[in-house]
């Protein structure tokens, strides 16, 4: 039959069954599994230099902040059983041709789209582009290529409305939806924004259905919200047309006693978590997510980030955020870095040799 390497690939060559049970967050029967492996030191990386990177924001590029070690930088995501296609930006630009792709969610939406961009800039760095904001709405277009990579800011998906009653986060709505019809990935993230109270909190009531409420679980209120999105997707997305992902959950390490460290953050690590596994157990945003999509009958690719970016205590801002030493940052992610990698997983997803893509 072949080495178990050559028998993953086999697999994963599937037609859509196969994949069908990967967007719905169960693993390939029998498989390879990207999400599933573990770090490796490759001396190979980064992808890019953020120095090279004209557009960057400043809150992502740790090393011009004043970030000295650069071990975060040097590591390679080694599935189990199989090889991740290493990205490369000629064949991904050539295959997207005319095409489009946003990204719709929050700061870690945002994060995967500067990434994005800076790892095509690298492969084409005398390439025309234009890159503008309007709103909320970013986009980043390669002339020749007429391919766009856009990120909406769209923190919870559903909407928020103003109200005599103040502002109302409505979990069954989703009128959003227009800003993204017409796209041909789309690749949508929702999570932090759930947990923000107090000053940060953007909504005043939540609504469900007929029913309004101060506040609620912020974890149910989350999986309500989800819900509404994939009803959407269910009824008007053409897969034939659209690509849908979700970009799981990303793990934030301001909070050291969920990997066994007392008192600990993000600040000052250097090295990622030792062992293959996190030891603070599964997210449970992650689990809602695989629960929502579990039960659409579109396919929808789970980019299951959540697991192998836990072990990434290392790849944070830290205090070498916007500016430098003006906080302690343990949500986003320095580029070049983590969200990299996630990148290479749509890369993967999107262009498998030209042969089964999603």
């Amino acid at each position: 039959m072949g080495s178990s390497a050559t028998l993953c690939v086999a697999l994963f060559l599937l037609l859509p069954p196969l994949l069908l049970q990967q967007a719905r967050g169960k693993p390939p029967l029998g498989g390879c599994d990207f999400f599933q492996g573990k770090w490796v030191a490759d001396a190979s990386y980064p992808l890019y230099d953020a120095s090279t990177c004209p557009f960057v924001q400043k809150e992502f590029d740790c090393l011009g902040n004043g970030r000295s070690d650069k071990l975060y930088l040097s590591y390679r995501w080694q599935p189990s059983g199989c090889l991740l296609p290493r990205f490369n930006g000629e064949e991904f630009l050539r295959q997207l041709r005319g095409k489009s792709i946003m990204f719709v969610g929050d700061s870690l939406s945002l994060n995967q789209w500067q990434s994005l961009t800076c790892m095509l800039h690298k492969f084409a760095p005398s390439a025309n582009y234009t890159l503008t904001t309007v709103g909320g709405l970013s986009n980043f277009t390669f002339m020749e290529h007429g391919l766009k990579i856009m990120f909406l800011r769209k923190v919870f998906i559903v909407d928020i409305i103003d109200t005599k009653m103040g502002r109302v986060l409505k979990l069954n709505s989703i009128d959003s939806q227009k800003m993204w019809e017409g796209i041909d990935v789309l690749i949508f993230n929702s999570w932090h924004w759930w947990l923000h109270a107090g000053r940060k909190q953007p909504w005043d009531l939540i609504e469900d259905g007929k029913s309004t409420y101060k506040d609620m679980n912020r974890l149910v209120a989350f999986e309500k919200g989800l819900r509404t999105w994939a009803k959407w997707v269910d009824k008007s997305v053409d897969p034939s047309r659209i690509k849908v992902f979700f970009q799981g959950v990303s793990p934030d390490h301001s909070d050291g006693k969920l990997w066994g460290e007392i008192g600990g953050t993000c600040g000052g690590k250097t090295r990622l978590l030792d062992g293959l596994e996190y030891s603070g157990g599964p997210h449970p945003a992650e689990q809602a997510v695989e629960r929502v999509l579990q039960g659409m009958s579109k396919p929808v690719y789970l980019l299951n980030i959540t697991t192998l970016s836990q072990l990434r205590v290392d790849g944070h801002p830290s205090v070498y955020g916007s500016g430098g030493h003006r906080g302690m940052d343990c949500s986003h992610w320095c580029l070049a870095g983590v969200p990299d990698t996630w990148n290479e997983f749509l890369y993967a997803a999107l262009l498998p040799n030209n042969k089964h893509h999603f």
